[in-house]
């Protein structure tokens, strides 16, 4: 699997924040997440991402997430009610994985983001699809304020 300093969009990097937990790397609208090999995913550590979110991009600019499954690590099912309450502006959600068990958690993940949620096995087209939607739902926005 690709890692993302390794490939060319890499170019266009806002910051990268190094974790004890992870590496989540900032560009324009997107974050993309690289856990730690055995990690043991929780609310606690979500706060610290998403408030280095906030710190980049403000409250109010809508961001795709992508979480790069380059390693195995687990989410606790309990904190996804926080996850999603405390979610923001996090309007969509992909998740990059090159095993079965990269997409072991996408069922639960599902019922929280719906239609927002797609699933890859390549970093680029999660990347692609991810800046796709978030530069459409930019266009709508002006449009309907444009009428």
């Amino acid at each position: 699997m690709k890692r993302v300093k390794d490939i060319p969009f890499f170019k266009n990097i806002v910051e990268v924040r190094e974790f004890e937990f992870g590496v989540f790397y900032f560009f324009d609208g997107l974050v993309i997440s690289e856990m730690k090999e055995g990690i043991v995913f929780d609310w606690n550590m979500a706060s610290k991402a998403i408030n280095a979110a906030k710190e980049i991009f403000g409250e109010n600019k809508p961001i795709a997430y992508i979480s790069n499954r380059i390693n195995s690590y687990t989410v606790v099912p309990t904190e996804w009610l926080k996850f999603y309450k405390n979610r923001h502006q996090l309007a969509y959600y992909s998740v990059v994985g090159a095993t079965q068990g990269s997409f072991a958690s996408i069922v639960l993940e599902r019922m929280f983001f719906k239609e927002s949620l797609r699933q890859f096995t390549d970093l680029e087209a999660a990347i692609t699809w991810s800046m796709e939607k978030i530069n459409n739902q930019g266009k709508e926005k002006f449009s309907n304020h444009v009428k």
